[in-house]
């Protein structure tokens, strides 16, 4: 019995061996599953990187991601004190909106997302260099908080000592601008670096509010310099006014709006102290005021004015003038200043506003530049030349068209030989 099973057996496995070997059957092989797609995660570097030492008071946290967005950011000191940051326009970098502290050790957390929804978080710990004790450029910021402004009101930093050149790309990096309702300008810097201006292509819109900060505290200037402050102010920008003052006639145009509300007979410079033709603006606006060019070039007097309005550095003011009522309208008697009578100048003190737009014209000298607030007395297209960082392209000028080979001076084809007559 046992032998019987154990052929059945043999025969079994016998007779199922050409199923498996046989050469007219299709091999089986296992079904591969497709397989799974590993989704990157964002990849996130951070600046500056982690452990640095003696890191700028100025300091922003650079991020460099790539294949996510940046989606939280959380910047806090030593004593877990978080730090109020915002992004500058390109996202390129997270700003403090105060300068960080000497000394002091601050994290960065960042955390970017994929289209996926994964996640990278990274973080940097870094401290900051201890007080300078280098020597500080001193900056004074023209605009003032709370105020409210003419429509040619440029934002004006001045410097001492000035800027140079190749420091000026990462001091105009640090001022910031914004303006509500939007209208975009650009940075322009006084060829000798003692000012840098911001304006807009045109004048403000009236009611249009500007936020200002220049960011220069602890900021490295070159070598030898760190910023001295950080500076901000909001104001808003008035009613539209503007003077202009033109010496063939000797008369000055008041308009508000664009429309004239009043002349004015004036008294300009004298040809040896002539007054200077160009586009100004209202700098300050004194009730009273003494002037006193003792020891000045054309100078050595001391006198009491009433409701002076300053226009340049050099010391042109539009200010009242009783004493020469009787040259207004006729002849220049003054030393450079722009007389006219009392009563007028009383009722300009109440129609004018700092920022205002004053143009002189047909004088014996030209207004140099930085001699004020020179930001208009030049065409956008020359400002937007003093930018030390490349101008948005928005803002740019448009480019010179190239004439054709056959054009002529005015553009126009040149014309071929003239029809006969019939």
């Amino acid at each position: 019995m046992e032998s019987r099973r154990r052929m059945a057996l043999v025969v079994v496995t016998v007779a199922a061996a050409p199923l498996l070997l046989g050469g007219c059957t299709v091999e089986r092989k296992p079904v591969a599953r497709p397989a799974e797609q590993v989704v990157p995660s964002p990849e996130l570097t951070l600046t500056p990187a982690d452990l640095s030492r003696d890191v700028p008071l100025s300091a922003e946290v650079a991020v460099h991601v790539k294949g996510g967005t940046i989606t939280a950011v959380r910047i806090a000191d030593d004593e877990g004190v978080l730090v109020g940051a915002a992004p500058r326009e390109d996202g390129s970098t997270w700003v403090p909106t105060a300068p960080l502290q000497p000394q002091r050790t601050y994290t960065a957390e960042v955390t970017a997302t994929g289209d996926s929804g994964r996640a990278t978080t990274r973080t940097t710990t870094f401290t900051t260099m201890p007080a300078s004790t280098k020597p500080q450029v001193t900056s004074t910021l023209y605009f003032a908080d709370k105020q409210t402004y003419g429509t040619a009101m440029p934002v004006t930093l001045a410097f001492d000592p000035p800027i140079a050149k190749a420091n000026r790309a990462d001091v105009q990096r640090r001022l910031f601008v914004s303006t509500n309702p939007p209208q975009p300008g650009a940075w322009s810097w006084v060829d000798d670096g003692s000012q840098v201006y911001y304006r807009a292509p045109d004048f403000w819109r009236p009611g249009t509010t500007i936020s200002v900060r220049a960011g220069l505290e602890g900021l490295p200037i070159g070598k030898n310099h760190v910023g001295d402050a950080d500076r901000t102010a909001t104001s808003t920008i008035g009613r539209q006014v503007a003077i202009e003052v033109d010496n063939a006639t000797k008369q000055m145009r008041v308009l508000r709006d664009g429309k004239l509300i009043r002349r004015i007979p004036v008294s300009l410079g004298k040809p040896s102290t002539p007054t200077s033709s160009g586009k100004m603006v209202i700098m300050e606006k004194h009730q009273r005021t003494t002037f006193d060019t003792r020891g000045e070039p054309n100078g050595g007097y001391v006198v009491n004015v009433q409701d002076a309005q300053r226009l340049t550095w050099g010391g042109e003011f539009i200010h009242g003038a009783p004493w020469s009522v009787s040259d207004q309208g006729h002849r220049n008697v003054s030393h450079g200043c722009t007389n006219i009578s009392a009563a007028n100048a009383d009722w300009l003190m109440g129609v004018t506003q700092v920022g205002d737009l004053v143009t002189f014209t047909g004088t014996e000298v030209r207004l140099q530049p930085g001699n004020g607030w020179t930001a208009w007395n030049t065409s956008w297209d020359q400002f937007v030349k003093g930018s030390a960082l490349p101008v948005p392209p928005a803002l740019r000028p448009a480019p010179t068209p190239v004439p054709h080979a056959d054009a002529v001076g005015g553009g126009s084809p040149t014309p071929g030989p003239a029809a006969s007559g019939g």
